[in-house]
């Protein structure tokens, strides 16, 4: 799933004309500079003319204004040269272009085993990632706009490295960066294959994270993860960034003293609240959904004034917004997120009216964020909570799925979705939801294994006396022989040992506030139960 991002600066230009011409026009034009010199120091192409039969792509700058790591540089001014990949041939331009990227969940277990462990953690960024990495096609490109060659202007630039707009240079620059990490005696992660880590002498572990070109690297030793950084500076280009900060979009604060760290979206929901007209004269709700709120297809009937009015709603940008967050940091909006998306592609007022209270809820807790504390029991465990709501979806009375999983106190993975199939009766729609939460816990205890956090079982707590008897007990009755035989897998993995299913009493359920509407109450105290603070 692709996650809507708009927040954008409105003086940043989308053009070289308008780059050249724009009041900072000093500025841009040596991001340029800075740009076309990298460009030509990995000797990215190679002009000629251009072979008959041969088809050239376009190409265009893309601007960006960035906050500086540094006090000294508050505002990075940066420019891209883009290849339009969009005009490219499949089997002529490219074949493969699937690339990984290190999954949410695992950057939150870094945090956590960070905390846990007090860990060192470094940020580094690859200038000009796309750029170390050679190209398998034949493929040809105009030359950009403000740097054509005097005299060849007619030429065209022979593309020998991957250029960003590409649609295989991800896969290409994945491809070089994983031989590298490999040639260092790093292992890839089965389970995560941008994680990477290497056990040392010592019998702790250096990691290393990778997102496109941002990385992070973990140790509790600074000689290491100096080492590391030397190797990196070796083989790429490599701005090294320091303390990690900041890491797609998430502010990652530490206090030390107190063995926490803190994940939130502070500045990025601050700009989506002020995009979507949510000033200081908002009136902020305290929670994501009220009870009042009945949303289904048919919300009322569709007339043309209300089709003209929700035209000029940004309906998709700001539910796709709302997305990213849920996805980073806001687990609990994770039911009503999930709700208001089944109905982008033909919205109605009460599906707007209830995106406009997630943005006031988000405004009363725009500084909210998730936590890790050290612990010495129960936080070193990965602890898992699962819940479901029978027969929820208004429209096709299918039941929902909800479970949030914690290490060092802190979420670090979350679901909510709609049911495949419609369940017959509670005991099969609270066993369905405990199903996907087995096999979340599945994955995420092979994560932490392979970072060295070795734990013999996770507890998975459930609320629903039957749907634990039936998922330990060969449980036949009227009520659940109609469950299909496929969902009993999760009895082979009970039998093994490697998840251990508990009742918890329902007030102490962390995931009841995923799956339905709660009171202000239940929910404040459900935030507390998994450190969202």
């Amino acid at each position: 799933m692709a996650y809507a991002l708009p927040i954008a600066d409105d003086d940043v230009p989308s053009t070289y004309t308008e780059a050249i011409s724009n009041p900072d026009g000093v500025k841009w034009k040596q991001a340029m500079n800075e740009e076309m010199q990298s460009l030509h120091k990995n000797r990215t192409w190679e002009l000629v003319t251009l072979p008959k039969g041969k088809k050239a792509i376009g190409c265009k700058w893309v601007y960006a204004k960035k906050e500086g790591f540094t006090g000294k540089n508050k505002i990075r001014y940066k420019a891209r040269l883009v290849a339009k990949g969009y005009a490219q041939k499949e089997r002529i331009d490219y074949n493969e272009v699937f690339s990984p990227v290190v999954k949410h969940s695992s950057i939150r277990i870094l945090l956590a085993l960070v905390t846990q462990y007090d860990l060192e953690l470094a940020q580094l960024d690859v200038k000009t990632a796309f750029l170390h990495s050679d190209l398998e096609e034949e493929i040809y490109m105009t030359q950009p706009d403000g740097f054509k060659v005097a005299g060849k202007e007619n030429w065209f630039c022979k593309l020998t490295k991957s250029l960003y707009g590409l649609k295989q240079s991800p896969r290409q620059w994945y491809k070089r960066f994983d031989q590298f990490m490999k040639g260092q005696r790093y292992t890839r992660s089965k389970f995560d294959h941008c994680v990477y880590f290497l056990k040392l002498q010592e019998g702790t572990f250096i990691y290393l994270f990778l997102y496109v070109d941002d990385m992070l690297i973990a140790s509790k030793s600074k000689v290491e993860i100096e080492r590391l950084k030397t190797q990196l500076n070796l083989e790429f280009e490599m701005k090294d960034l320091g303390e990690a900060k900041k890491i797609l979009g998430m502010e990652i604060w530490r206090d030390r003293a107190h063995d926490r760290v803190s994940l939130s979206q502070k500045q990025y929901l601050k700009k989506v609240l002020q995009q979507f007209g949510m000033n200081e004269h908002t009136k902020p709700v305290s929670t994501p959904l009220a009870s009042h709120f009945k949303l289904s297809a048919q919300l009322s009937p569709s007339t043309s004034t209300e089709q003209e009015y929700m035209l000029q709603v940004p309906y998709s940008n700001a539910v796709g917004s709302l997305m990213y967050a849920m996805v980073c940091t806001r687990p609990y909006i994770s039911q009503i997120v999930s709700i208001v998306s089944r109905y982008m592609h033909n919205p109605r007022k009460g599906h707007w009216q209830a995106v406009k209270w997630i943005l006031r809820y988000i405004k009363k807790t725009v500084d909210v964020g998730l936590l890790f504390k050290q612990h010495n029991t129960l936080g070193k465990c990965v602890i898992g909570y699962v819940d479901s709501d029978y027969a929820s979806d208004l429209d096709k009375r299918r039941s929902t799925t909800g479970y949030v999983f914690t290490l060092a106190g802190g979420p670090i993975s979350w679901k909510f979705t709609l049911q495949s199939t419609v369940a017959l009766s509670t005991t099969k729609a609270e066993y369905i939801a405990v199903i996907e939460a087995v096999k979340e816990a599945i994955w995420l205890q092979g994560v932490v294994k392979t970072l060295g956090l070795v734990q013999e079982h996770i507890n998975v707590y459930c609320d629903s006396q039957s749907a634990v008897h039936l998922a330990k007990n060969q449980v036949y009755h009227a009520r659940t022989k109609h469950i299909n035989v496929r969902f009993y897998f999760v009895r082979e993995i009970i039998d093994e040992g490697k998840i251990c299913l508990q009742k918890i009493k329902t007030a102490d359920n962390s995931a009841d506030m995923m799956t339905k509407v709660v009171t202000a109450t239940k929910f404040e105290h459900c935030l507390n139960l998994i450190n969202i603070l």
